[in-house]
């Protein structure tokens, strides 16, 4: 019953917006580049499944992608992430809440390095605010 209550307080929207620490993680799947489905772990042998949005980045939409050259550069963001979390292990950290129901912030870290800064650094993200992928279109 305690893990019950402890686990609606830790994530309830009244609460703090941010979990301090780090989690472990499993990959779940890709959404996209910058969108993760990860089981996370949140207490003794308990777990959550959550879509974690990078924290930082923005990647081409893969979704509603506004020209061809935006969805062809998501598609390659996501390959690019899922080869970067290819051993399905990770770190997330700085985790708050995200502005769509369900959905968390964080930075999402393998011994490889944090995935965020791998996107930007391969051209496949931008740091901040959204990218600029159909040449100003």
């Amino acid at each position: 019953m305690f893990s019950i209550v402890w686990l609606c307080a830790a994530f309830s929207p009244l609460q703090a917006a941010e979990f301090s620490g780090n989690a472990k993680a499993r990959v779940e799947r890709v959404i996209d580049g910058d969108t993760v489905k990860m089981r996370v772990a949140i207490w003794l042998d308990q777990e959550i499944l959550v879509a974690v949005r990078l924290a930082g980045v923005d990647a081409p939409e893969l979704f509603r992608p506004k020209c061809e050259a935006e969805r062809a550069l998501a598609l390659e963001a996501k390959s690019f992430a899922e080869d970067f979390l290819q051993s399905g292990e990770a770190y997330l950290s700085g985790i708050a809440q995200g502005k769509y129901a369900g959905r968390v912030v964080a930075h999402v870290e393998t011994a490889g390095g944090d995935l965020g800064n791998a996107l930007v650094e391969a051209g496949l993200a931008a740091r901040g605010g959204k990218g600029s992928w159909c040449g100003g279109a």
